[in-house]
């Protein structure tokens, strides 16, 4: 096994690769590639899921490396499972340090939530209760990410389906504190506060107040699904559709409070024409220079 202490780290923790702007990009997904390098790469900038591309080569890594000649990129995880209370995988870290040393990205991130026990990978990103020993087996896991990536991580905030008994904070609370003790950032998905404020019934507010948006350095958006469960309505965070209404109020909100964030449009699952991720982005961009002509 691959040991983290033999290589050289690489550097401080720093966000890399130059400047993202604060624009909208989009999620560039595998079926897209092409025909988004055939025209010219037409975003401000793009994101893509990390463990797809931890293959040292190939023609997939090359591809991606054509559109990072053009565009700043940014790399959203979706294995390091945080909330594992056995720690951090090392050969998954060395992988990922690999990666990004060599696409060098401006934003890298990953889940608050935990896949893995006792070395089972779970395909899911499942909840952890908010109380002050996950904080601390969260805190380690991310100090440990920073580490050994030598780049600052954006923890996003997640999607939930359940209330979690024996919570001794709010989300909010929660995601505040590691900000303060990991020196960590916020990717903030305003589909999952939307999608956890519909199906806990609770107001926006119970999710957004004490949030440090001082460090947010990224803000997705997305479509969900709307499903029945034993006769309830339940929204599933499946990236499956467009940003609907509410989304779209929320992050006006949002960018009226704290200002433009760089800005993704995540869409994952039955996948549209890359003309519907652009017509979506460019919707974002008009909300993002609207702030900037007030």
């Amino acid at each position: 096994m691959a040991r983290l202490g033999d290589t050289p780290l690489a550097g401080p923790r720093l966000s890399r690769g130059g400047a993202i702007p604060a624009r909208a990009g989009i999620g560039l997904r595998e079926p897209h590639i092409e025909d988004f390098l055939a025209q010219g790469c037409p975003a401000s900038w793009v994101e893509v899921h990390s463990e797809n591309y931890l293959a040292p080569g190939g023609p997939r890594l090359a591809r991606l490396e054509r559109v990072r000649e053009k565009l700043p990129l940014s790399c959203h995880g979706v294995g390091l499972s945080l909330g594992s209370a056995d720690g951090l995988d090392p050969d998954h870290l060395m992988r990922l340090r690999a990666l990004f040393g060599r696409l060098d990205p401006a934003l890298v991130s990953d889940h608050l939530s935990w896949s893995v026990a006792g070395g089972v990978y779970l395909n899911d990103l499942l909840p952890l209760p908010y109380t002050a020993e996950s904080l601390k087996i969260v805190a380690s896991n991310i100090d440990h990410a920073q580490d050994a990536l030598g780049r600052r991580l954006l923890v996003e905030n997640p999607s939930s389906y359940v209330d979690l008994p024996n919570q001794e904070m709010t989300e909010a609370q929660f995601l505040a504190a590691l900000v303060a003790r990991t020196g960590c950032g916020l990717l903030l998905d305003l589909n999952n506060i939307h999608v956890s404020a519909f199906n806990l019934r609770r107001p926006l507010e119970d999710f957004l107040a004490g949030l440090p948006f001082a460090a947010v350095e990224e803000i997705h958006l997305a479509g969900h699904a709307v499903a029945d469960f034993e006769g309830e309505t339940v929204l599933l965070d499946d990236h499956g559709a467009a940003v609907p209404p509410a989304v779209w109020a929320l992050y006006e909100r949002m960018i009226a409070q704290i200002g433009p964030r760089p800005t993704l449009i995540e869409w994952d699952t039955r996948l549209p024409d890359l003309s519907v991720l652009m017509n979506e982005a460019a919707q974002a961009d008009t909300l993002l220079e609207g702030w900037h002509a007030r």
